[in-house]
């Protein structure tokens, strides 16, 4: 009796060391993110998807279900693939979809630990981005949003005194 419990005891130790080494499914590694992110309609179904607002495709029940884990525990379970393409994904959504990013935010990530650590390591490659023109993500530099802004406010108010 005191195998059977013993070999038991060390099958369930087993089992449970290898759910925590495993990885997400690379089922869906194939999708193309460029296109996604290239596309309103398609990453906005991803983002109403993660929202509970819209309907979800297989790979976005997949992704809705494993983030909050992925989340907790710093995509320890991502393959590297997964791990560049979702920091490729939030990035984009943080620089080029605020809006989106805060109600997503809310929802996985309250603390707002991800947006914190990627703006710390944002922040070196735009100054040499600076001086290239282009930053390595790929995406355009929105450094002068501010001037931007403040710019838009000076064209208002003259087109106002008109």
């Amino acid at each position: 009796m005191n195998i059977f419990l013993s070999s038991l005891l060390l099958l369930c130790v087993f089992y449970q060391y290898d759910c925590e080494t495993s990885t997400y499914t690379n089922k869906y590694d194939g999708v193309d993110l460029d296109q996604i992110l290239s596309s309103d309609r398609l990453l906005n179904g991803y983002v109403n998807c993660l929202l509970d607002k819209g309907p979800c495709t297989a790979d976005g029940k997949e992704l809705k279900q494993n983030l909050p884990d992925a989340i907790q525990d710093e995509c320890s379970k991502c393959t590297d693939r997964q791990r560049e393409g979702a920091d490729k994904v939030m990035q984009y959504i943080i620089d080029h979809r605020p809006e989106d990013w805060k109600k997503l935010e809310d929802k996985y990530n309250s603390d707002g630990s991800y947006k914190i650590k990627y703006l710390k390591t944002k922040e070196p490659v735009n100054k040499s981005a600076s001086k290239e023109g282009s930053s390595e993500s790929g995406y355009d530099d929105d450094a002068d949003d501010e001037d931007d802004e403040n710019n838009k406010d000076n064209y208002t108010k003259k087109d106002k005194k008109k």
